[in-house]
């Protein structure tokens, strides 16, 4: 099915809005641009949210964070959300709006967490952080006045990788202590020879060539090159965690889009979990591409996907 005509038209909009700009050059610049263009998509929180700051006091560092409530519900399940941007671009802030729908449309509570990002801050500081995020997090469900016998995760993109390594490494210390996982178009290996890579290498949305880039920011060039990256279970989420649990993965929703680089990543990485033993729900967006989760105020398909994922997410936790 061919590209949705509203995302195709935002598209041309930023086309045309950077006409004749010069692509940014490094992490600093593509932060600055990435702020602007989820500027344009901003829209107010639904009703129904109560949203607050939530600092994430770690060893050495606080980590900036956000949780969105759902009001009609006295005591809701946690959800911790990582962002997308490659490890390089993105906050909480940039993907507010994704965190404000996750609330609304699964009853959960929200917690968007901010974490370092590469350059600066190299693998392992990105994973790291989420990691200490989730463990800091689920040590206070009480406090938070959640259901202190829950915790899922979710995230987008590059969101999504640190989602998913963070709950294998929780899960392998205390298992069972990750129930679900809601993964939006992961990112699950280091590699680019997929037939959605060779589909989509131009885009829109995300191109191999930007892939490639946030890759080599997080891990370096030398590191992607000599293929090592693949044995280490935090970067390759199908590589095996040396001495794991045998406890069944997680129970995962994998929403990937149609028209998109990392299709093929999301759908391997469902594979692999349903070979593993865990409940797995795989939706394939048609018509969307890479980032289409925050760019729900600006198409209704966009939206009417994260709602299904959504409500596959929701059945998947009633089903615990």
């Amino acid at each position: 099915m061919a590209i949705d005509p509203d995302l195709l038209a935002y598209y041309r909009g930023l086309a045309e809005r950077y006409a004749g700009a010069p692509v940014p050059a490094d992490a600093l610049e593509r932060r600055a641009r990435f702020r602007e263009v989820a500027a344009l998509s901003y829209r107010p929180d639904p009703e129904g949210l109560a949203v607050s700051e939530l600092p994430i006091a770690l060893e050495g560092r606080t980590l900036n964070a956000r949780l969105f409530r759902p009001i009609a519900v006295a005591r809701p399940r946690l959800l911790v959300y990582f962002h997308g941007g490659g490890w390089v671009v993105g906050s909480h802030e940039t993907h507010h709006g994704v965190a404000a729908a996750l609330a609304l449309d699964t009853g959960c509570a929200v917690v968007s967490v901010d974490y370092r990002l590469a350059p600066e801050h190299p693998y392992p500081a990105p994973c790291d952080d989420a990691l200490d995020a989730l463990r800091w997090l689920a040590q206070r469900r009480n406090a938070l006045e959640v259901d202190p016998r829950f915790l899922a995760v979710a995230g987008d993109s590059a969101g999504g990788h640190l989602a998913a390594q963070a709950a294998a490494l929780a899960n392998a210390d205390t298992p069972g202590l990750v129930r679900a996982q809601f993964l939006i178009y992961p990112v699950t290996a280091p590699r680019f020879a997929s037939e959605s890579y060779r589909a989509f290498a131009a885009g829109p949305g995300l191109t191999r060539d930007e892939m490639t880039w946030y890759w080599t920011q997080f891990i370096g060039e030398a590191r992607l090159a000599d293929g090592t990256a693949m044995d280490d279970p935090r970067l390759h989420l199908m590589a095996a965690l040396p001495g794991r649990s045998t406890a069944v993965p997680p129970a995962t929703v994998v929403l990937v889009a149609a028209h998109d680089v990392l299709r093929d990543d999301g759908l391997a990485y469902a594979d692999y979990l349903v070979r593993e033993g865990a409940a797995v729900i795989t939706i394939e967006a048609s018509g969307m591409t890479h980032g289409f989760a925050r760019l729900q105020g600006e198409s209704p398909r966009a939206r009417e996907w994260m709602r299904r994922g959504a409500q596959a997410f929701a059945q998947l936790l009633d089903e615990e």
